[in-house]
C-alpha cells in the first residue's frame, strides 16, 4: 500500500506543475505575449530579403550578409533624412567594440546625390518595396546578419539609448554578424 502511495505522489510531481503550467497559459495569454524587452516594434511576419532585393549604387559595393544593418527607407533624401542618418552614425559609434558588426544602409527609391562615408546607398527593389509599404514611411529598420528585416523604429521619435540596448542584447546572443 506503501509503494502505491509513492507511485501516485512521484506521478503527481511531474504531471501538476505541467498541467498547472499549461492551464495558466490559455487562461491568461497576455502574460507570455503581451510584454517584451525589446523597444522596436517586431516586423511580424519578419521580411526575408534576397541579394537581388536590394540595388546598391554602381560606386558603392555592399551585401546585408554577415553584418547586422541599420536601414533607412525613404523616397528622398531631406532634413529628417540627414538626422536620421546622423542618429545611426552615432548609433554604430556608440557600439564601442562592436561597431565593426554594424552597417548602415539608405534604400532610397528616388534618385540621391548623398556622399557620406561609410553609408551604403542602395534602391530596395518592388518586390521589396511592396512588403515595406505595410509600415509608415521614413522607418527605420533592423536587417540581421541573414538578411531579415526584424525590427522597426520610428525615426522621429528615436532614441539611441533603447536602440544600443536592444543592440547590445541582440550581440549578446547572436553568434552570427
Amino acid at each position: 500500500m506503501n509503494s502505491k502511495k509513492e507511485l501516485w505522489v512521484l506521478l503527481a510531481s511531474f504531471v501538476l506543475p505541467i498541467a498547472l503550467g499549461t492551464a495558466f497559459f490559455y487562461w491568461n495569454p497576455a502574460a507570455f505575449t503581451g510584454n517584451t524587452v525589446n523597444y522596436g516594434e517586431f516586423v511580424n511576419p519578419i521580411i526575408t530579403t534576397q541579394r537581388q532585393d536590394v540595388v546598391f549604387a554602381e560606386n558603392i559595393q555592399g551585401d546585408l550578409q554577415g553584418l547586422w544593418t541599420l536601414a533607412y527607407v525613404t523616397n528622398a533624401c531631406d532634413n529628417a533624412c540627414e538626422k536620421t542618418l546622423k542618429d545611426m552614425e552615432t548609433i554604430r559609434t556608440l557600439m564601442n567594440d562592436n561597431m565593426r558588426r554594424v552597417q548602415r544602409l539608405l534604400l532610397i527609391s528616388g534618385a540621391s546625390n548623398l556622399q557620406e562615408t561609410g553609408l551604403l546607398i542602395a534602391k530596395p527593389s518592388n518586390k521589396l518595396q511592396q512588403k515595406l509599404r505595410k509600415f509608415p514611411d521614413n522607418s527605420l529598420f533592423l536587417i540581421d546578419p541573414l538578411g531579415n528585416v526584424m525590427l522597426r523604429y520610428n525615426p522621429q521619435s528615436l532614441e539611441i539609448r533603447r536602440v544600443i540596448k536592444d543592440l547590445q542584447r541582440l550581440f549578446k546572443y547572436s553568434r552570427i554578424g
